[in-house]
C-alpha cells in the first residue's frame, strides 16, 4: 500500500471518528434543552397544582369548622402538611426559573411572567384592543355596524384569537427558538396618549410600540399605526441591538389565530361565505381561497408566494398584508355549529423572508398591514390590492356585469336615496328599460311563429313520412326565410338577459349596502324575510315563512304560464304534459325551496322584474296588431327577390340530398 493510499485512510478515519463526536456532542446539547424545557413544564404544572392544593385546603379548613374538635385538629395536621408540600414546589419552581434564566438569558426569562394588560386605541371607524402579552391586536370592533341583534359587532376577541412571531436568538452556541405569544411586552406609545382612547383632535395617526427585551440593551419591537379614517393600519418588526444575537435564519414563521362569530341573521349562509382567502404575490393570478365548507373542516398549504392572507366572513374580513410576500402558507378552519354562535376557527401559519444579515438600525426587518373592516366593493379596489375579490361577484361575464353596471349604478342611486327598497326598484326599472329591445324583439319573433304556423301544420301535412323529415326541414326553413322569420330570434334575447339574472343572483347576498336595510316587513335585506316562525323546521325549506319568496314564486307562475300558452302555440314539442308540469308548478314550488332563507332583497328584485315582464306582455298585446304583423309579412314575402344562394347554403343543402339519399338506402 502506497503512502498516498494510507494518508487517504487516516484522512478517512480522522473524518469518521470526528462525525461521531460531533454527532454525540450535538446529542447532549439536545438532551440538555430537552431537560430543562421538561424542568419549566413540570415547574408551571406544579405551580398550577399549587393554586388546587389550596383551594382544596381552604374546603377542607371549612369543613373542619363544621365538625369535632379533634377532627379539626387532624385537619389543621394535614393543612401543614399541604403548606410544606407547597414550599417544595415553589422551590422547585424556583430551581425551573434558574433553568430557564440560564437557558434563556435572565432579561428574556423575566419577560415570560407578567400580568396580561388590554388597552384600547380608537379611530373613528373601530377599536383596536392591544395586549402586552405577544404585543398583538387582541380584539376589533367595527364602530359603524352592528350585529344582527343590535350587539356591537367585534370580529374577534382576546380569549379567541392569537397572532405571534418565531424567531431564533443564540445562546451558549446553541439556537434558542422564541415564539413572542409567550412573553410580555412593555407598552410604549409614541403619540400623545400612552394608555389608548381616541385620537386627539389634530391627530392623524396613533403609533402603539410595544418592546419585547431579549437582553439588556436588545429587543424586538411591534409597531403599528393607526390612522384616523381608515381600516387599513401599519404594523412593523424592528430587531434593536440583535445583531450579535439573531441566530442564522431564512425565514420568520408568523402563527395568526382567529375564531370568527356569529353576526349575520342567517347562519347558513354565513358559514357558507366564510373561507380563509389568499393572494399570489405574482400578480399574474387572481386571489384563490381554500374551500368553502358549512360545516367540518377545510385545509390547504398553499406552496407560492403570497401578497395577502384573509379570514373572510360574510361581510367582514380580516386580512394580513405583507409589504413584501409571504413564501408559503399553512391555512385551515374548523367550523363550529350554528347553535355555539361561533362560525369558523381560522388559522394561518405563514413564513416571511428574513436573515439576521439584513436588519439594519431603525429599520424595520419586515412590514405589514392589517385589515379590520366591511367587504365593501368600491372600499377594497381602493387599495389597489385585488382585495376586492373578497366580495364574490361571480366570474368572467357575471362578475363584469355587476362590478362595471350593477355596482356603479347602486352607487349613484345611494347617494340621492335612502330607502333601499326604493333603489331596487329603480335598478330593475333601468335593467328592463336596457333590455327592453331584446324583449320586444322576442315577443315580434313569437308573435311571427303563431302567424305561420297554420302553414308549418299544412308541411306537416304534406310530408306526414319520417323518411321526409329532411324534405320537410327544408321547406320549413324556406317558409321561415320568406316569412323573414330568424327561429333563434325568441331564444336570444332571453339567453342574453339570463347573465343579468345571474348577476342579480350572486351581487344581493354579498352586497354590504343592503346589510341592516329594512324594507316593508323585511328588517334586514340582505337575509330573509320572515311573516311567521315555524316551531318546527320543514327539510329543504326551513322554520319560517318568507312572504317576498312566495310572491316570488306565485309571480313565477303567472309568467311562466303566459310564456307557456305563446310557445306552446308555436312549438307542439313544448306543449307537453310533462313540460307543462315542469314549467307552470315544479319551478315555482323549487323557487319556494330556494329563495325562503335566501337574501329578501334578492327575492323582491325577481319579484319586482317578473310584475314588469307581466306587465311588458300584456302592453306588447295590445300595441302589436298581429293581423296587421300578418299582412307585412306577406307583403314582405312577396316581394321579396330570390338571391343567389351563399356557399354554405349550397353546402347545407347539398348535405340535405345526401342524407336524404342515404335514407333511401337503407
Amino acid at each position: 500500500m502506497g503512502k498516498q493510499s494510507l494518508y487517504g485512510l487516516l484522512l478517512i478515519g480522522a473524518i469518521f471518528f470526528g462525525f461521531i463526536w460531533y454527532s454525540s456532542h450535538q446529542a447532549k446539547q439536545f438532551q440538555e434543552q430537552q431537560r430543562i424545557a421538561d424542568s419549566v413544564r413540570r415547574a408551571h404544572g406544579a405551580t398550577a397544582g399549587t393554586g388546587n392544593a389550596a383551594d382544596s385546603t381552604a374546603s377542607f379548613d371549612n369543613a373542619a369548622g363544621k365538625s369535632a374538635t379533634g377532627v379539626a385538629a387532624g385537619n389543621a395536621g394535614a393543612g401543614a402538611a399541604s403548606a410544606g408540600n407547597a414550599a417544595n414546589v415553589a422551590d422547585t419552581a424556583a430551581a425551573a426559573r434558574a433553568q430557564q434564566a440560564q437557558f434563556y438569558g435572565e432579561t428574556l426569562e423575566a419577560a415570560s411572567h407578567g400580568e396580561e394588560k388590554l388597552f384600547t386605541v380608537e379611530n373613528n371607524l373601530a377599536k383596536f384592543t392591544f395586549s402586552n402579552k405577544g404585543g398583538r391586536i387582541a380584539s376589533v370592533e367595527l364602530k359603524k355596524y352592528k350585529r344582527f341583534d343590535g350587539g356591537p359587532l367585534v370580529l374577534f376577541t382576546p380569549d379567541s384569537s392569537a397572532f405571534s412571531l418565531t424567531f431564533f436568538i443564540m445562546r451558549d452556541y446553541k439556537n434558542v427558538e422564541v415564539n413572542t405569544g409567550n412573553y410580555y411586552f412593555t407598552v410604549d406609545s409614541l403619540s400623545s396618549d400612552s394608555s389608548g382612547g381616541g385620537l386627539a383632535a389634530g391627530e392623524k395617526i396613533r403609533i402603539v410600540s410595544m418592546k419585547l427585551h431579549v437582553d439588556r440593551n436588545a429587543y424586538v419591537e411591534f409597531r403599528y399605526v393607526i390612522p384616523r379614517d381608515n381600516y387599513m393600519i401599519g404594523y412593523s418588526v424592528r430587531f434593536v441591538g440583535m445583531q450579535g444575537l439573531l441566530a442564522n435564519q431564512n425565514e420568520l414563521l408568523v402563527n395568526w389565530q382567529a375564531v370568527s362569530f356569529h353576526l349575520e341573521k342567517n347562519p347558513r349562509s354565513e358559514h357558507l361565505y366564510s373561507t380563509i382567502f389568499y393572494n399570489y404575490a405574482a400578480g399574474d393570478k387572481n386571489p384563490d381561497n381554500i374551500g368553502i365548507s358549512s360545516s367540518g373542516s377545510k385545509s390547504s398549504d398553499v406552496n407560492a408566494r403570497l401578497k395577502w392572507v384573509a379570514f373572510k366572513q360574510q361581510f367582514f374580513s380580516s386580512v394580513i398584508i405583507a409589504k413584501g410576500e409571504f413564501q408559503n402558507a399553512s391555512l385551515r378552519f374548523d367550523s363550529f355549529q350554528p347553535e355555539s354562535g361561533k362560525v369558523k376557527d381560522f388559522s394561518a401559519k405563514l413564513s416571511v423572508p428574513f436573515t439576521a444579515d439584513s436588519i439594519s438600525a431603525g429599520s424595520p426587518a419586515c412590514d405589514f398591514s392589517f385589515y379590520f373592516g366591511p367587504n365593501k366593493f368600491s372600499l377594497l379596489r381602493s387599495y389597489n390590492m385585488q382585495l376586492q375579490k373578497l366580495v364574490p361577484l361571480g366570474g368572467w361575464i357575471i362578475g363584469w356585469i355587476n362590478s362595471l353596471i350593477v355596482i356603479p349604478l347602486f352607487d349613484f342611486l345611494g347617494r340621492f336615496i335612502s330607502s333601499f327598497g326604493l333603489i331596487i326598484l329603480l335598478l330593475t326599472l333601468f335593467i328592463k328599460i336596457i333590455t327592453l329591445p331584446l324583449t320586444y324583439k322576442s315577443y315580434i319573433s313569437q308573435a311571427k311563429m303563431r302567424l305561420v304556423k297554420p302553414e308549418i301544420d299544412e308541411l306537416a301535412k304534406k310530408y306526414p313520412k319520417q323518411e321526409d323529415a329532411l324534405k320537410k326541414q327544408q321547406a320549413t326553413m324556406e317558409l321561415y326565410k320568406r316569412a323573414g322569420i330568424n327561429p333563434l330570434g325568441g331564444c336570444l334575447p332571453m339567453l342574453i338577459q339570463f347573465p343579468i339574472l345571474i348577476a342579480m343572483f350572486r351581487f344581493f347576498p354579498a352586497s354590504i349596502e343592503l346589510r341592516g336595510q329594512s324594507f316593508l316587513w323585511a328588517q334586514d335585506l340582505s337575509s330573509y324575510d320572515s311573516i311567521l316562525n315555524l316551531p318546527f323546521s320543514i327539510p329543504f325549506y326551513g322554520s319560517h315563512v318568507s312572504l317576498f319568496a312566495l310572491l316570488m314564486a306565485v309571480s313565477v307562475f303567472i309568467s311562466a304560464k303566459l310564456n307557456y300558452n305563446q310557445t306552446a302555440s308555436t312549438s307542439p314539442q313544448m306543449g307537453g304534459a310533462s313540460m307543462k308540469f315542469m314549467t307552470l308548478y315544479m319551478m315555482p314550488v323549487m323557487m319556494i325551496l330556494w329563495f325562503n332563507s335566501y337574501a329578501s332583497g334578492l327575492s323582491y328584485y325577481y319579484l319586482l322584474f317578473n310584475i314588469l315582464s307581466i306587465g311588458q306582455t300584456y302592453a306588447f298585446r295590445y300595441a302589436i296588431d298581429e293581423k296587421k304583423l300578418h299582412e307585412k309579412m306577406r307583403a314582405k314575402a312577396a316581394s321579396r327577390k330570390p338571391r343567389k344562394k351563399s356557399k354554405w347554403r349550397e353546402r347545407y343543402e347539398e348535405m340535405l340530398k345526401e342524407q336524404q339519399r342515404q335514407a333511401r338506402k337503407r
